[in-house]
């Protein structure tokens, strides 16, 4: 689909950056040990570009609040967007703006050229939440005037991808799937659901899933709840997620004190968002999904299972010559009682060799494969 689609139609892309992102929404304005009141305020969205900064995010996602619905081109009082566009500028992370769409389609024309002067990197559009041609027409309108002002495009309350990307590839991803953002207030993302993905929607093009969820939990402990959410599956679950889901523009949703001095968060700082090769290893829908992806010389994996715990094998015929040195996250042997438990270890592995893998309920395994020197 995506090959079918018009070619690009920008000249210069060198503008277009994917990445990571730290996102304020997610975690119902909450925060440990902060000495401010978290909330859409300067404070709190300093103090994510400031975790985005110290572990190496490209992006700061602002969402809902920081204006009004109607006018998206005025910040409200609590928020003074200047001086936070300018901590971003000197700590080099790049700014996101959330916006609903009848907001755009009737103010892009002046919002987008304000965003490019105030030195915004992109815009997340949301809550279209239907598909007829009028509404086509407008995603098209979006990307494209977006590209005029140097703007990268995230869409949520979208339809699935049509290849649009291909055209305007500063249109990094969108929603269009039952994501993370569900854990808050019902039971339906499961594990199951994540594993059926890969072999659904995923084939369209990039999903906005919106993973990184630290609060993780068994079947029996998770709860919907609007602050502080937790997610059903373990901590290597939802690292697995940085792999096996594509999306050039991926969150980091929890809150910054949720990733501090954790295990995993060095995975988080490592895995890219954009891949040169893509191996699928094995997989059945509803049940489980192995993907190797490759960056440069550098390959990392991810495995997932549904809330059956599984032993696999897993082939390494993907590496190149040569041994590897693999960074191993993976379920704690009590991870199927403490769905945090995350055990890290190292391993020198080559092509040709196979790597046993025990995966916990609702668990995972991600794996980091450097060149060994």
């Amino acid at each position: 689909m995506l090959n079918l689609s018009a070619p690009s139609a920008l000249s210069d892309t060198s503008w277009i950056k994917p990445g990571k992102a730290a996102w304020d929404w997610w975690s119902g304005s909450f925060a440990r040990g902060v000495n401010f009141k978290p909330g859409m305020n300067t404070a709190t969205m300093e103090h994510y570009i400031d975790f985005a900064a110290d572990h190496h995010l490209e992006y700061m996602l602002i969402d809902e609040g920081w204006s009004t619905h109607e006018d998206i081109t005025h910040w409200i009082a609590a928020v003074d967007l200047p001086e936070i566009l300018d901590k971003a500028r000197k700590r080099g992370v790049r700014v996101l703006l959330w916006m609903r769409w009848e907001a755009v389609q009737k103010h892009m024309a002046e919002a987008f050229p304000l965003y490019e002067k105030w030195g915004v990197a992109g815009v997340k559009v949301d809550f279209m939440d239907r598909d007829d041609q009028e509404m086509v027409n407008f995603y098209e309108r979006v990307v494209r005037k977006a590209a005029e002002h140097h703007l990268v495009v995230d869409f949520h309350g979208a339809f699935k991808p049509t290849g649009l990307r291909r055209a305007y590839p500063n249109l990094l991803t969108r929603e269009g799937v039952m994501g993370m953002e569900y854990s808050k207030w019902s039971e339906r993302v499961t594990p199951e659901h994540d594993v059926t993905l890969p072999f659904t929607r995923m084939l369209a093009g990039p999903m906005d899933y919106t993973p990184g969820c630290f609060q993780n939990a068994t079947r029996g402990e998770f709860k919907p709840r609007m602050v502080e959410p937790m997610c059903q599956g373990t901590r290597a679950h939802q690292l697995a997620m940085y792999v096996v889901f594509e999306s050039p523009l991926a969150m980091l949703s929890d809150y910054p004190e949720s990733y501090e001095k954790q295990p995993g968060m060095e995975l988080l700082e490592k895995v890219p968002t954009v891949w040169d090769e893509t191996k699928v290893l094995n997989g059945e829908p509803g049940k489980y999904v192995t993907i190797a992806r490759r960056t440069d010389q550098n390959w990392f994996l991810g495995a997932m299972t549904n809330w059956d715990a599984r032993d696999m094998e897993i082939p390494l015929g993907f590496l190149g010559p040569g041994e590897y040195d693999a960074e191993i996250f993976a379920d704690g042997p009590d991870a199927d009682k403490r769905a945090t438990s995350l055990s890290v270890n190292k391993k020198r592995l080559k092509a040709g060799e196979s790597l046993p893998v025990h995966l916990a309920s609702g668990g995972g395994v991600a794996i980091v494969f450097t060149p060994a020197r």
